[in-house]
């Protein structure tokens, strides 16, 4: 399944995964966070309610990679990562331009499906 992620005028397409995680998320779709800044490559935003979670350690995450921590932290990396554990939900198809429309700092992210 493909949705759109948009933070300001920027939209990306992600691909979500066909995981039990994934699918969770997909269906609370639309979904608009509030997403903080961590680390100078990554956007994390809590969700009132947890998802499936089936957590493995990546040593390594690239800019695109659409990722749970824990059971209820949506993380969107913007730039290299590695050395926790999360739970796969999917990956941006294109990530040109991604850290540049997410900035610094707290950015409001408006996910949803195609169509919606």
């Amino acid at each position: 399944m493909k949705i759109r992620i948009t933070s300001g005028h920027a939209a990306f397409t992600a691909e979500i995964d066909e995981s039990a995680a994934g699918r969770a998320f997909a269906e609370r779709l639309p979904l608009t966070l509030d997403m903080s800044e961590l680390n100078g490559n990554e956007k994390y935003a809590r969700l009132a309610k947890p998802l499936p979670s089936a957590a493995r350690h990546c040593a390594r995450l690239e800019a695109g990679d659409l990722m749970l921590y824990g059971a209820d932290c949506v993380v969107l990396f913007y730039g290299r990562a590695g050395g926790y554990s999360y739970t796969r939900l999917g990956r941006l198809v294109q990530t040109g331009g991604l850290a540049e429309a997410l900035g610094k700092g707290g950015v409001r992210v408006v996910f949803e499906r195609f169509g919606a």
